[in-house]
């Protein structure tokens, strides 16, 4: 799998080298994804950082204020 992610982002590489500039900087940003796949055990997505506090958990019921 990663080889095919590896050709995906090189194929996006050669496109951007003949496209305008709002392209090439899209089909950069692609290639740059696909590579993130293509390496084993690295995620396209980094995970949100861990909370630092609880979350509130205060409601109140009907007839309480």
């Amino acid at each position: 799998m990663e080889e095919f992610y590896s050709g995906f982002a090189q194929r996006a590489r050669d496109l951007a080298e003949r496209a305008d500039p709002f392209t090439r900087r899209r089909l950069l940003d692609l290639a740059k994804r696909y590579d993130a796949k293509s390496k084993p055990g690295a995620s396209a997505r980094p995970l949100p950082p861990p909370r630092t506090t609880a979350p509130a958990t205060h409601f109140s019921g009907p007839g309480e204020a």
